[in-house]
């Protein structure tokens, strides 16, 4: 928390463990992934009877792992992706903090560089983090942004960026997709592309399909609103050894039980609480917390008839999915060049969005590379096209690799692995307003997740992790019981004047 204006979002005060309560209440945690975890984790410190449900054979959501086989039948870790543990997900990073103190299982990638088509790269090695000098010192030494640029740029347009505020953003801009946002503000298309097209595919979406409103929130987050500066970190081995393997230990310290392989069906409202009719049977608990994907709260929603608010059904009815993305690892038998970098984010090299070399920072990949002299790569193909087939999507990718490092001309694949998924949530243009919030119109039921509304300047894995903590806050507090206290980067703007000239008001945890 290197950031001095960091927010601290007060925790309901409350009796610190259940043990004060007449009788201790019992929840089941629907999913166990970053929302749910961190949700279970939240109730479980508080001497909550806790219950996870996961439907997968592991925990972790869409940050999971787990083993596979290459040809040979040696053991691999695979997972959905390289994934960016940003200095500023202060509330994740919290999380991980229980059972990893000095974080020492997560090391730092020193550089997020970014290249296009014609081989210009951007890089954030080295700026200063204090905004708006950040910004200044990356657009005055990028190759594709010039100081005529800057002068060109539309100052009134532009100042959204730098005057964040949730929900006055949304409120403002929701209604605008970011291609549009973006060339109002006369960004330059080079530029453009490399910076902001490729943090827009980071939410596997297109720009034309992107809420302007998000947009502007994530350069909040990850730039403008934050003085930790883009600098992130990686599990130093797989996810289930370094992340989610700890934390179920430390959850089942506390008492609470983790359950994979368990697919719930569906919620039925008792006088008492709910029923939780899952693949094992059924669970009679006080509250639920709803910490799923989209397709999977859906189908429970419409599972479960007691949940009869109609607008509320409308509006997790109304959620969408952003279009399938693919993860395509692969084995080679020759090592990429040395310079390398951990993590290079593409632009314009359509399909390929960046390229990752595992054994600079995984443990067990660096391992394999050691025994096997070749090297564990990653290709990344966000925001893909419904009917593309994969087995083209993969040779175009491939080709797109021989592009950009062309040390891996002759190497030969020794196996690969392919992950095409499209479960990710979609926050497209004007659906902020009807997003589902983590409160719902039932007593004791909650949700959580990346999808879910919260009224912060969060995303991606940081928003699982506050909805996850906010959830289990909101039923702690029914209790009596005392919560978590959330951080966030500053929830404005740093510059008034910016703020005033563009208009957004100022926002907070609903």
């Amino acid at each position: 928390m290197a950031d001095r204006r960091i927010v601290r979002h007060r925790a309901p005060a409350g009796a610190g463990h259940a043990s004060a309560l007449a009788r201790r209440p019992h929840v089941v945690v629907v999913g166990g992934g970053i929302a749910g975890l961190a949700a279970a984790t939240g109730l479980a410190e508080r001497g909550v009877a806790v219950e996870v449900l996961e439907r997968e054979p592991w925990l972790g959501g869409r940050v999971a792992s787990w083993t596979e086989r290459l040809p040979c039948g040696t053991p691999v870790s695979m997972s959905r992706g390289f994934h960016a543990f940003f200095r500023q997900y202060y509330n994740l990073r919290a999380l991980l903090r229980r059972t990893d103190p000095g974080l020492d299982r997560l090391i730092e990638i020193a550089d997020y560089p970014l290249q296009d088509a014609h081989g210009r790269i951007d890089t954030f090695r080295e700026l200063p983090r204090t905004p708006p000098w950040n910004a200044l010192a990356f657009a005055l030494r990028s190759p594709t942004f010039r100081v005529r640029d800057l002068i060109r740029l539309n100052a009134r347009a532009a100042a959204p960026l730098a005057a964040v505020s949730v929900p006055g953003t949304y409120e403002l801009l929701d209604h605008v997709d970011a291609e549009t946002f973006l060339r109002r503000i006369n960004f330059p298309p080079a530029a453009r592309h490399l910076a902001f097209d490729v943090f827009s595919r980071s939410f596997f979406a297109p720009p034309d399909r992107l809420s302007a409103a998000e947009l502007a929130t994530m350069f909040h987050l990850y730039f403008l609103g934050s003085a930790e500066g883009l600098i992130f970190d990686a599990p130093e081995d797989d996810f289930q050894s370094s992340l989610w393997g700890p934390l179920a230990d430390y959850l089942t310290g506390l008492g609470a039980t983790v359950r994979t392989n368990n697919r719930v069906l569906g919620l039925e409202r008792t006088a008492q609480g709910y029923v939780v009719h899952h693949d094992e049977g059924g669970s009679e608990v006080d509250a639920v917390v709803l910490a799923t994907d989209v397709g999977g709260l859906r189908d429970i929603v419409n599972a479960s008839p007691d949940l009869d608010d109609l607008r509320w059904r409308a509006e997790v009815d109304a959620l969408r999915t952003a279009p399938p993305f693919l993860v395509w690892r692969c084995w080679f038998d020759r090592p990429v060049a040395t310079h390398r970098p951990a993590f290079l984010a593409t632009g314009g090299l359509d399909p390929l969005d960046n390229i990752s070399v595992l054994e600079r920072y995984e443990r067990g990949a660096a391992r394999w590379t050691r025994e096997h002299g070749g090297s564990v790569v990653e290709l990344h193909a966000y925001a893909a096209s419904a009917d593309a087939d994969v087995d083209e999507l993969c040779a175009r990718l491939l080709r797109r690799l021989h592009e950009t490092y062309p040390e891996t001309v002759g190497a030969n694949l020794i196996g690969d692995s392919v992950q095409w998924r499209a479960d990710c949530p979609l926050f497209g243009v004007g659906a902020f307003s009807s997003r589902p919030r983590v409160r719902t119109p039932f007593p004791g039921l909650v949700l959580a997740g990346d999808g879910i509304r919260i009224d912060l300047p969060v995303a991606l894995m940081e928003r699982a992790a506050s909805t996850g903590l906010h959830a289990a806050n909101c039923l702690l507090a029914g209790w009596r019981l005392a919560g978590h206290e959330l951080h966030s980067v500053p929830t404005k703007g740093r510059s008034a004047v910016l703020r005033a000239l563009a208009g957004v008001g100022k926002g907070g945890v609903p």
